[in-house]
């Protein structure tokens, strides 16, 4: 079992969070403008690197909030987090 570090409860085996997707991804400020082709692009295409990958995760059954953190897909190892850096957390 994988620990993830909650920033605000310290850490927890990975079956407490929820994977939230790729970090940093903007909202449409005008989605009803958005064609369907367009919309599906924001929807479904994320980046997919091998290595380093900021991402966001819930601690579903903990404290239940959101932070970011940079995970290595190769390895899945957990490279940063709210707490060794700071301006990650939101």
């Amino acid at each position: 079992m994988q620990l993830i570090t909650c920033p605000w409860c310290g850490p927890r085996e990975e079956i407490e969070f929820s994977y939230g997707g790729q970090a940093g991804v903007a909202y449409p400020e005008h989605p009803a403008s958005l064609t369907d082709e367009q919309w599906a692009h924001f929807v479904f295409f994320r980046d997919n690197p091998k290595g380093p990958f900021a991402e966001r995760w819930s601690h579903n059954a903990g404290c239940r909030r959101w932070f970011t953190a940079v995970r290595d897909t190769r390895t899945y190892r957990f490279l940063s987090s709210p707490t060794s850096n700071p301006e990650l957390t939101s």
